[in-house]
């Protein structure tokens, strides 16, 4: 793991946003710095893993909250609503993880050549200790990253690893679920990628419930017990969170972001938004602000 940390360090330190985010050129890697602990932070992740290099993490999921720490990864299996906060970080020993999106296509296509089965496990976020493939096989994406030339060539198989030595440890089970191609998760998945499209538009469930081949009713079911909200909750998190992020890093306006992301009432954005975060909004751009000129301070 220490040469997986050197790593990471080296290419979020020259690679990471005023966010901290380090993008990198394969698609669904991200590295993640911080140099001090965070607020909170909401988002309605992904499917995806989080191998923690360096420093502390939090994160809620409803009622269960998950600490997780240098060596652990966070596994998400579902896209639902989080709370996430980074616990421990500083300049001299930032926060850094490696963030990893599943890819559902491969997760069932190995699944099919390795003859899994079926296991039951519905916990849609879990941490466990970092496999020690799944670290070498991250430590070689990362390596590959210093070969720019190689990326295209190679970068395939070794996502393609990084999805095997996922499914044959600590995850598996809960990550094979993803892979049943007339699941229940693979449907509700194929719905999610419409309202992430589509989120400011109208909501017809109707129209998502016949897009998977389920009635409303059963589409409405099965999306609560994946991803923990209804369409309609689902849409307006999706909604407040972008709103928020416009006013965060664009300097948008509460009724600009408002109206931008799908609200008709600002009044109801307003009150939407206070339950979601704590604050309204105006309050909630000034308290953000003000902690990050205090942090740079």
């Amino acid at each position: 793991m220490t040469t997986l940390l050197k790593a990471v360090s080296g290419y979020a330190e020259a690679h990471a946003n005023a966010d901290g985010l380090a993008q990198t050129p394969i698609e669904g890697l991200v590295l993640v710095r911080a140099t001090a602990p965070s607020g909170l932070v909401h988002a309605v992740s992904k499917p995806l893993v989080c191998l923690v290099v360096q420093g502390s993490k939090h994160v809620t999921m409803g009622t269960q909250g998950f600490a997780f720490s240098a060596g652990d990864s966070l596994l998400i299996t579902a896209d639902v609503p989080t709370v996430s906060q980074i616990t421990r970080a500083s300049v001299a020993a930032p926060y850094l993880s490696l963030v990893f999106e599943l890819d559902l296509a491969i997760i069932a296509a190995l699944g099919a050549e390795m003859g899994t089965e079926r296991v039951a496990d519905s916990a849609p976020v879990r941490v466990d200790p970092t496999d020690a493939e799944v670290a070498d096989a991250a430590l070689r994406l990362m390596r590959l990253l210093d070969r720019p030339s190689a990326v295209p060539v190679l970068k395939a198989q070794l996502i393609r690893e990084m999805h095997y030595w996922l499914l044959v440890g600590r995850h598996g089970s809960a990550i094979r679920r993803l892979g049943w191609p007339d699941g229940h998760v693979q449907r509700v998945a194929r719905a999610v990628s419409v309202l992430r499209a589509e989120f400011s538009k109208p909501l017809r469930v109707e129209r998502l419930a016949a897009e998977v081949g389920m009635s409303p009713s059963s589409f409405h079911q099965h999306f609560r017990a994946v991803t923990s909200l209804s369409p309609l909750q689902f849409q307006k998190h999706l909604r407040l969170i972008e709103a928020r992020r416009l006013m965060m890093s664009k300097g948008a306006s509460a009724s600009s972001a408002a109206f931008a992301v799908g609200y008709e009432s600002v009044p109801q954005f307003t009150r939407e938004y206070r339950r979601m975060f704590g604050l309204p909004p105006v309050k909630d751009a000034k308290a953000v602000r003000s902690q990050a000129a205090a942090s740079v301070a």
